[in-house]
């Protein structure tokens, strides 16, 4: 239990990042983390960090009493202190105002020597950084990027819940895998083998015969064996599926998505932006829109090698980077490359309904329509060859009666790439999980 007199200076608190010129001659307490000490002898300027900002205080050592004297004394940077003080206007600092510090309380002493500089002084690789991730998320920039991830999450369930959506919640121990493959891990399930879910996906399309409209926001699985910029093992997942509506509705929706959660970011995470350094600009709408038969004649026309048919990879995507410098669409792929649940176009079965939303050379999301019918469902599961026994819990739901419908799944860090200009998934997830990752 904190006692008393700690429990009334907390309902007294002033958050550093609040302290203003305006509030000169106001008597402040101040919690928080030291950042930095100077001790220049007779004074010593102590910067304060707390979740809002920073603030300096300083204190003249012939002015506090014994205790705070001998606190100051050797302070470690990253110890927890109450600070009491009175906020003065400093033209000369650098934030315009400083605290003149009366007492100091270290309320959690932190070790005399780090592992790793909160300031940012000194350069550290990913590793190291990932190695020593809370430390590392102290400092304002890596901060940052989380504060916007909380902005977007809380954007995109306003945006869903205005647009007649029902938020659900699926399971993400599974029997069967989703999308077949060999990109799962395997778990000991009592007396069973499982699977960790790589999506919601069949989950999400029953639930259309109930709900219409539905979306999830959660963690998903891969047994990713690329060790590159953009996969990790665990990541999370967007994921929306809509009942009466085809991949052009889905398409609408994702754009207005996209939009509605920029203009966001951009109205709430002004500080943020700046710590990192970023200036967004809502996307205009409708994006473009390229089907894959183009993307294919572009690159050709680049000079870049590729056969119809053929998945993109890096390179084919970094080539169309060079044409398309924001969010666009390629549509439309070939039906073979597709998993199973997309349905093939009316026009030509060997074209899917399908889209993916590109940002540069990044892959954000994957959607298309959806098969609606139980018997053309188990025909593609045949040709990519599964079995559809081991499907029979989701294809019996098309007997009970299943609308046209289409979804997709955004990836939520790889859009927080692009709002914070990062260019390593690793650095939007609070503790990556990857092939060499386990631990912290």
């Amino acid at each position: 239990m904190l006692d008393k007199s700690l429990k009334d200076a907390l309902s007294r608190r002033t958050m550093a990042g609040e302290i203003k010129p305006e509030m000169d001659g106001v008597d402040v307490d101040v919690f928080g983390w030291v950042h930095e000490v100077r001790d220049l002898g007779k004074l010593v300027f102590v910067l304060v960090r707390d979740v809002s900002g920073k603030c300096q205080v300083v204190f003249r050592r012939e002015e506090v009493d014994v205790d705070t004297a001998t606190a100051l004394d050797n302070l470690p940077s990253e110890s927890v202190v109450h600070v009491t003080g009175v906020v003065v206007k400093q033209p000369k600092s650098k934030l315009g105002v400083e605290v003149v510090g009366r007492r100091l309380t270290v309320l959690s002493r932190a070790a005399q020597r780090l592992e790793y500089d909160t300031t940012g002084k000194v350069p550290a690789r990913l590793d190291v950084r990932l190695k020593h991730r809370i430390l590392d998320l102290r400092r304002e920039e890596v901060k940052s990027i989380f504060i916007i991830g909380s902005t977007v999450l809380k954007a995109l369930r306003d945006f869903f819940h205005q647009k007649g959506f029902v938020e659900v919640r699926t399971p993400k121990i599974i029997a069967t895998a989703t999308e077949g493959g060999a990109e799962l891990f395997e778990v000991k399930y009592f007396d069973k083998a499982a699977y960790l879910a790589q999506s919601p996906q069949l989950y999400k399309e029953q639930l259309t015969t109930v709900f219409e409209k539905v979306f999830e926001i959660g963690p998903y699985f891969r047994a990713e064996e690329s060790h590159t910029g953009r996969h990790v093992s665990e990541f999370t997942s967007v994921d929306i599926e809509q009942a009466f509506a085809d991949m052009d509705d889905v398409m609408r929706l994702l754009e207005e998505a996209v939009v509605y959660v920029v203009k966001n970011v951009i109205d709430v995470n002004s500080r943020e932006l700046k710590s990192l350094g970023v200036e967004l600009k809502p996307p205009r709408t409708p994006f473009p829109r390229i089907t894959y038969e183009e993307a294919v004649e572009i690159l050709k026309s680049m000079g870049v090698s590729i056969s119809y048919g053929e998945d993109f990879g890096t390179p084919h995507l970094r080539a169309l980077a060079k044409k398309f410098h924001s969010y666009y669409f390629i549509t439309g792929f070939p039906t073979d490359i597709k998993p199973f649940y997309i349905q093939p176009s009316s026009r030509d079965s060997k074209i899917s309904e399908s889209f993916d939303l590109m940002y540069q050379w990044l892959e954000l999301a994957s959607g298309g329509t959806r098969v609606s019918d139980g018997e053309l469902l188990r025909k593609r599961l045949e040709e990519k060859g599964l079995n559809p026994a081991s499907f029979e819990d989701h294809l019996k739901v098309f007997s009970y009666g299943m609308p046209v419908h289409a979804g997709w799944g955004l990836g939520f860090e790889r859009l927080l790439m692009v709002l914070t200009r990062r260019t390593n998934i690793r650095e939007t997830i609070l503790f990556p999980r990857d092939r060499f990752r386990l631990v912290p």
